[in-house]
């Protein structure tokens, strides 16, 4: 039997975070897949299973992963440490288009539902954006939490809006700006 029948399609790694215990799903090429909380366990296998099939095989890693040592970088202090990460998040092309705007959006600073739709030339699909947006499955180095709403409003994170706020604040922005979080997204 060839190497490649008996290795694992994903390898999952588990860090401790200031925002809870942390999954980290690479493949086997090191291409990080997904991202969660271990609050969240459940969602992330539906999602790997969903988008890869249920047959897909999941291991512990033997080693740390460039993704997992770029987030705990970035959780340490370093916030440029996830800019060189490589992803796929396996999900239609307009979510694909959306995520790689996600990608663009500096540390430290936010943008609306609307801009991040303006940014991908569909000023019109706000709501989409959203959605694709609220399917992230990298969260963190896929910076979905940047997004916020057009009245500059907390919105939806699939982490929990604690989380999101802890993560704006340790890239630096003001936290003080924002009005009383709501948990639906305001588009």
């Amino acid at each position: 039997m060839p190497a490649s029948d008996i290795l694992p399609d994903f390898l999952i790694e588990q860090i401790d975070t200031p925002i809870g215990l942390t999954f980290v799903v690479t493949d086997r090429a090191g291409t990080l897949r997904a991202v969660d909380w271990d609050d969240h366990a459940e969602r992330l296998h539906r999602q790997l299973e969903r988008r890869y099939g249920q047959d897909l095989s999941l291991s512990n890693a033997d080693t740390p992963s460039t993704a997992r040592r770029a987030l705990e970088a970035y959780f340490a202090g370093e916030l440029s440490a996830l800019d060189g990460i490589s992803t796929e998040g396996a999900g239609t092309d307009f979510q694909r288009d959306v995520w790689r705007a996600l990608r663009d959006i500096p540390v430290g600073q936010t943008i609306s539902y609307g801009e991040l739709a303006r940014r991908i030339d569909r000023p019109k699909a706000v709501r989409a954006v959203g959605l694709a947006n609220g399917a992230n499955p990298i969260p963190i180095v896929v910076p979905c939490h940047r997004v916020i709403g057009a009245n500059a409003l907390l919105t939806g994170f699939g982490g929990g809006l604690d989380r999101k706020r802890w993560l704006l604040a340790h890239e630096g922005v003001d936290a003080a700006r924002w009005g009383e979080p709501r948990q639906a997204a305001l588009f």
